[in-house]
């Protein structure tokens, strides 16, 4: 004769109990509070960090722009002058991009080109994320 206990289960049923669940999320919780901050810190860095390699990637374009055309793109002419000869200048060896486009900052704003003025060097500048003069953290203005 067979005898099963009725009081007996046939499966064992594992889990999480709310209480444990619960401290997985505060611990979850504190560790998104400490890390969060300095992961978004580290992304506003990267942007200023690309931002001021990409401008002196255009600056070593326009330096092969004054060794083959003597000068620098005045105002009107721009950084524009870096990928097709505005003014016709016969020694123009240009694009002096490797894209077909004058890139963007990081933010997605214009760079400001200001050609050599009294101490005979040029200008190239982001605005930062707000894209107006001034500014501190991700709002500072980058130049070379």
């Amino acid at each position: 004769m067979n005898r099963s206990t009725p009081n007996k289960p046939k499966f064992h049923r594992s889990g999480f109990t709310l209480i444990e669940i619960l401290v997985v999320l505060v611990i979850l919780g504190l560790l998104a509070g400490v890390v969060g901050p300095k992961v978004v810190s580290y992304l506003g860095r990267g942007k200023s960090d690309t931002a001021k390699l990409q401008i002196e990637q255009l600056a070593a374009a326009m330096e092969l722009y004054l060794l083959d055309v003597g000068r620098y793109p005045n105002a009107d002419e721009g950084i524009n002058a870096l990928l097709e000869n505005i003014s016709n200048a016969k020694n123009w060896r240009g694009p002096y991009l490797r894209k077909d486009e004058v890139p963007l900052d990081p933010w997605g704003n214009e760079f400001h080109y200001e050609p050599p003025g009294e101490s005979g060097n040029i200008q190239l500048y982001s605005l930062g994320a707000d894209n107006a003069e001034g500014g501190e953290g991700d709002n500072a203005d980058i130049s070379l």
